[in-house]
């Protein structure tokens, strides 16, 4: 070691509080180590929270035959058992699928595997091939093989696929139903798009032998009304199928006769009150 650039501590932790803008977060002097020819790098603790493991390093120097110590270099770096932030990931690498808004743009991918030029193929096509060959009019590029397999794997494992618990508990799958429509393309063999509104896969693409219970030729007959037929139905607070007509009826006969006119009391046949007197008031 160098003897005195060994010694020049305060030098060395006066560089350090002077990057640490802060005497309070240089602690101890830890160690020393011999960086090259009349160079040492001396290393105090970190006191700042949140810092655990880091130390302050400075590297004095001198020139030789020279009693002057400079400082180098000073900076904050982590020992072995520092606490450390998670490696840098860009962000075109972390984002995720599902993690895209309306409002964000994923960055064009050149040399995307799951796709390739429009109007390419490779190799002799037969009658088959050709059959489920993408041709992929007015698009730059269209689905590879490897991309089909990757979406077709992808979606069987997914919650319309063949083995989700729907397609397990069906009776009937899509492939006979009359609402399933077919992807294009090789696709067309595997997947299709649900176009029944009461179906809880509308507007989804599902498997051919996916199934719900709105398939299009379910062997459930309509159950009727359990509710008695004379039983009014209210439609706007009124009742409707009671009979509320006013049946005819007959006259009565004895009704019709005139009173007797002797029963009839008559105001002159009400008792007469006594006269009164003069008498009766004095």
């Amino acid at each position: 070691m160098d003897a005195v650039l060994d010694q020049a501590l305060d030098v060395a932790r006066a560089a350090a509080i002077e990057t640490a803008n802060d005497e309070a977060a240089v602690g101890d002097h830890v160690g020393s180590a011999k960086a090259g020819e009349r160079l040492v790098t001396h290393l105090f603790a970190c006191t700042l929270s949140g810092y655990r493991g880091w130390v302050w390093s400075v590297t004095v120097s001198r020139a030789p035959r020279g009693k002057q110590v400079n400082v180098c270099e000073s900076e904050l770096i982590p020992t072995d058992d520092a606490l450390l932030a998670p490696a840098w990931v860009p962000w075109a690498d972390r984002v995720q699928p599902g993690d895209l808004d309306a409002s964000m743009t994923l960055p064009f991918v050149k040399e995307d595997p799951r796709l390739v030029p429009g109007y390419e193929a490779t190799g002799d096509l037969d009658a088959d091939s050709l059959a489920i060959w993408e041709f992929g009019l007015g698009r730059e590029r269209v689905l590879s093989p490897e991309g089909r397999e990757d979406v077709a794997q992808r979606w069987s494992r997914g919650s319309h696929g063949s083995n989700s618990p729907s397609a397990i508990a069906a009776t009937s799958h899509c492939s006979t139903c009359a609402f399933f429509v077919p992807l294009t393309g090789s696709l067309r063999t595997t997947f299709g798009a649900c176009t029944n509104e009461w179906s809880q896969s509308d507007g989804r693409v599902v498997a051919v032998d996916y199934g719900c219970g709105a398939h299009s030729q379910t062997d459930v007959e309509r159950q009727h009304s359990q509710w008695p037929e004379s039983d009014p139905v209210f439609e706007n607070d009124v009742a409707v199928g009671f009979d509320l007509t006013t049946p005819d009826l007959e006259p009565d006969a004895e009704a019709a006769l005139p009173l007797d006119a002797d029963a009839v009391p008559s105001i002159d046949d009400s008792p007469a009150a006594d006269p009164a007197t003069d008498a009766d008031f004095k």
